[in-house]
């Protein structure tokens, strides 16, 4: 399955924009070969487990110019290099603690062009900068999660966590003691999605006041 099924979805998408949706194939290809950042079996689906995977973001809110949004964990660029291309205007500042993947994060943008991508060899407790967003594919516990990066958000801002199953007690337990929340909700990604892979998805949203 290749980008026609991102077509499928974001039929609006400029010259640019497509050209860039259709070289993540053979880029990441290239790449997983050398760093693995996407499971092997995988690769052959990179554009319905990743790409689209990670623009089901794009479906529950439109990231507006100059804002700054960090992919936490991001590791070899999900979901912020598919939401970069798609929100050229948007900052999206792509963190992860293992070096390699960020040289791959690095090597990707600049062969896209991607001026709005920057890669941050980091932990992500060790960052002292704020933004207006945080998104991020299923990294951890939600717990150890919000500790890392409620703070950097500013105020109005939200996350956008990507994972599945049934996320009831993880939400529960995963927001005790977060201060200044303004909403929680959680939007099975298959309400715009019809791909069966899709089914027990989810995006969470935790708004910030």
């Amino acid at each position: 399955m290749g980008s026609e099924i991102v077509y499928k979805y974001f039929p609006g998408l400029t010259d640019a924009q497509r050209s860039r949706i259709e070289a993540l194939q053979e880029l990441y290809a290239e790449w997983n070969a050398r760093i693995n950042v996407v499971s092997r079996k995988d690769i052959d689906q990179l554009y319905l487990h990743h790409v689209l995977h990670s623009l089901a973001i794009a479906r529950v809110h439109a990231f507006a110019p100059g804002d700054v949004v960090m992919d936490l964990g991001c590791g070899g660029g999900f979901p912020g290099i598919p939401l970069a291309i798609l929100f050229p205007e948007t900052v999206f500042k792509m963190v992860d603690s293992i070096g390699k993947k960020i040289r791959v994060v690095d090597e990707i943008a600049r062969a896209l062009e991607l001026s709005n991508v920057e890669g941050i060899h980091a932990r992500a407790e060790s960052l002292s900068f704020e933004v207006n967003f945080v998104v991020s594919r299923a990294v951890t516990n939600l717990t150890p999660f919000m500790g890392w990066c409620w703070n950097k958000i500013k105020p109005g801002g939200a996350v956008f966590y990507l994972k599945g199953g049934d996320l009831t007690a993880e939400i529960s337990s995963g927001m005790r003691g977060v201060k200044h929340v303004a909403n929680v909700s959680l939007i099975p990604i298959s309400t715009f999605f019809d791909e069966p892979f899709f089914e027990t998805k989810k995006v969470l949203i935790i708004s910030k006041k």
